[in-house]
């Protein structure tokens, strides 16, 4: 199948777009892919609506937030599909399905809860292809944490490169998550704690952008080792995975009297650490580490993450693969193994009982699919 898949991450950039050409199972190739950033209003629609989702935490109706800010999610999922070639077709390229993740605004599994924002059947009607979306919510209610959600795709990414086994592929985005590969396929994942995400956040909260580019601020740091310490005694660390995080799980209150380059030097040092402490409860050890997510583009973290975890320490474009789309291409590939019935989740991977399946499947109205006219917000 040719599948289009999204991920908007809780980095809050934008919308990742990406195809495959996979069957669920193998990758047999990669189509078009692009980057659409949330306009500012988009990004303070969402923001707003996490804050509220942080109050709100399931109890009674939802916040209106959550449906001013999914339009505009989905406003971005359209212009993003807008981008890519046609191919010839008179709107957007033909494409058989379309994985869809919705944008993230509170992750509590341990209350068997997870919200997505942006209406799925608004996304199909606008594309005029069905959508497979709600892909956590079958993992959850049968006991898992919902999350990491990438683990077979890294699977089947490191058979497509021939990667040397065990091998361990990182995501660093708004959190971090890995995926080791044993040398008979076994799998084992889970989130190791923060990302991009807090630095994000203290460079926004001083006013300085909305993220430290390439590093500088953490290249001109130095790291707090007490605070490191501070964070790396969260219980979240004497627990054994599989276990998943929210991006708002630790608080950025404890780096006030540092300065932002301190700060920042610090909050790479605690990312550094909480992966390797991940590393040490690996069966065993990885021959390679491949980085994948908007974090291998900081030069500081690389530097630091090969120094803590003692092994080669790579970004996944070094083998030919599209370290800032995987987790797009991802969706892609779930969303071919839920049309097929096959397992989205296994116990090693989140903690379910056994291997589930997921996804919802989300029909175009029969107008949308004879026209094929990209519409947003307006339902049937």
């Amino acid at each position: 199948m040719y599948i289009l898949g999204f991920m908007s991450g809780t980095s809050l950039d934008g919308v990742d777009a990406a195809a495959l050409h996979t069957d669920g199972e193998s990758v047999s190739g990669f189509g078009p892919a692009v980057l659409e950033p949330y306009t500012d209003a988009e990004r303070e629609a969402v923001l707003e609506a996490t804050e509220d989702a942080l109050a709100w935490q399931g109890e009674g109706a939802q916040p209106g937030s959550f449906d001013v800010a999914g339009r505009m999610v989905i406003d971005a999922h359209v212009r993003a599909v807008r981008l890519l070639p046609s191919g010839g077709q008179e709107d957007f390229p033909s494409f058989d399905l379309a994985g869809y993740h919705g944008q993230t605004v509170l992750h509590r599994p341990d209350r068997k809860l997870t919200v997505q924002i942006g209406d799925p059947a608004e996304l199909a009607e606008a594309l005029g292809i069905p959508v497979i979306a709600d892909m956590r919510q079958a993992d959850l209610a049968a006991g898992g944490e919902g999350a990491p959600l990438v683990p077979l795709y890294h699977r089947a990414l490191a058979r497509m490169i021939d990667a040397q086994l065990p091998t361990a592929f990182l995501n660093v985005g708004g959190v971090a998550n890995l995926t080791w590969i044993g040398a008979d396929g076994a799998l084992q994942a889970y989130d190791t704690g923060p990302g991009n995400g807090l630095i994000d956040l203290m460079v926004q909260a001083r006013g300085l952008g909305r993220y430290d580019k390439d590093g500088a601020l953490a290249a001109a740091g130095t790291p707090d080792s007490a605070m490191v310490a501070q964070y790396m005694g969260s219980d979240y660390f004497k627990r054994d995975g599989p276990k998943s995080l929210d991006r708002f799980d630790f608080p950025l209150e404890p780096l006030s009297r540092l300065s932002a380059a301190d700060a920042a030097a610090t909050l790479v040092e605690f990312t550094a650490q909480a992966i390797a402490h991940s590393a040490k409860t690996l069966p065993s050890a990885a021959s390679c580490w491949h980085v994948c997510g908007g974090g291998r583009h900081n030069p500081v973290l690389m530097r630091v993450l090969g120094e803590r975890l003692s092994t080669p320490c790579i970004s996944v474009d070094e083998s030919g693969l599209r370290g800032d789309f995987v987790e797009a291409e991802a969706m892609a590939y779930l969303a071919a193994r839920s049309i097929r019935g096959l397992s989205l989740t296994l116990p090693e991977t989140t903690g379910v009982a056994a291997p589930t399946t997921g996804g919802v499947r989300y029909d175009p109205p029969a107008r949308s699919v004879k026209q094929k006219v990209l519409v947003c917000g307006k339902r049937p």
